[in-house]
């Protein structure tokens, strides 16, 4: 498949004047799960300044408000954006629909999805079903630690609910594991998994309903523009949604994208997803 073109921006207040909305990914655009991008920051706060409405998009695994005042602990100004969609607030509405024993797999730090709702864990050997929000230790443990977890979920044909479909984040210059790996292997082996977040359209629609009650009326796609660094999640939900897609190369790829000469490898890149975004930053600058 031949990649459409794409085009370099160098600062967004180029193209802001397109949009009304702009839907932008958190880690890896905003944050590096250390430290807050401060340009990021303030190139959010210009565009809201300017009548634009900005919803951060996440697929933490945790409740939209325990996700904002994360963003005030990494000091991400408050003024950057309007409201938050995270991939817990969906998780949340899946799990308050069913009934049954759970078999989390996660960090307890991810606890808070389940907060307030009527859940009852259990080991994995006598679940109803699973949510899978990460890695049990994210600093010390691969997908391939749970093979055997996996294994015994599939002799039981168990549901595994996705709290987080990336594959990886990177918390300041490390890449580490995210429940999306997991649930990949699930899936791979046959498993039944649903996915909460980006690039599924629950989220989207969440995003889109947040954007909406800010601005006190519809977001229309064709204003609104997504902005992230995973072509996996962030680009190809936006072009699922028919909505255009801003690509910040410094995020999860910006290893294997090299260091001087980008078009080509980018160019390949997007050609081997079969998906281009209709821009490229190096990191989001107003």
């Amino acid at each position: 498949m031949t990649a459409a073109p794409f085009t370099f921006a160098e600062r967004f207040r180029t193209l802001a004047p397109r949009y009304d909305v702009v839907l932008c990914d958190i880690w890896g655009v905003v944050h590096d799960g250390v430290t807050a991008f401060d340009e990021a920051c303030d190139a959010l706060a210009r565009f809201r300044r300017d009548g634009g409405t900005v919803i951060l998009v996440t697929n933490a695994p945790r409740p939209s408000e325990w996700v904002a005042r994360q963003l005030d602990r990494l000091r991400v100004r408050a003024d950057a954006y309007d409201g938050v969609a995270s991939s817990g607030d969906v998780t949340r509405a899946e799990v308050a629909k069913r009934k049954g024993t759970v078999f989390h797999i996660g960090p307890e730090r991810d606890l808070s999805i389940f907060h307030g709702l009527n859940v009852r864990f259990t080991a994995v050997e006598a679940a109803d079903y699973v949510v899978c929000s990460g890695l049990f230790d994210d600093e010390t443990e691969t997908p391939d630690h749970y093979r055997a977890v996996i294994e015994t979920m599939r002799r039981r044909d168990l549901f595994m609910l996705c709290a987080n479909p990336d594959l990886v984040v990177k918390r300041g210059e490390t890449l580490l594991y995210c429940a999306g790996s997991i649930a990949d292997l699930y899936r791979g082996s046959g498993g039944d998994v649903l996915y909460a977040g980006k690039p599924h359209r629950p989220i989207y629609a969440a995003a889109f309903a947040a954007a909406a009650q800010a601005r006190g009326g519809p977001a229309l796609p064709s204003r609104t523009l997504a902005i992230g660094d995973s072509l996996r999640t962030d680009i190809t939900g936006a072009a699922a949604m028919g909505i255009d897609a801003m690509f910040v190369i410094g995020g999860i790829h910006a290893e294997e994208l090299g260091g001087n000469e980008r078009t080509g490898a980018l160019a390949a890149m997007f050609a081997a997803a079969g998906i281009t975004p209709k821009t490229v930053m190096e990191r989001l600058v107003w």
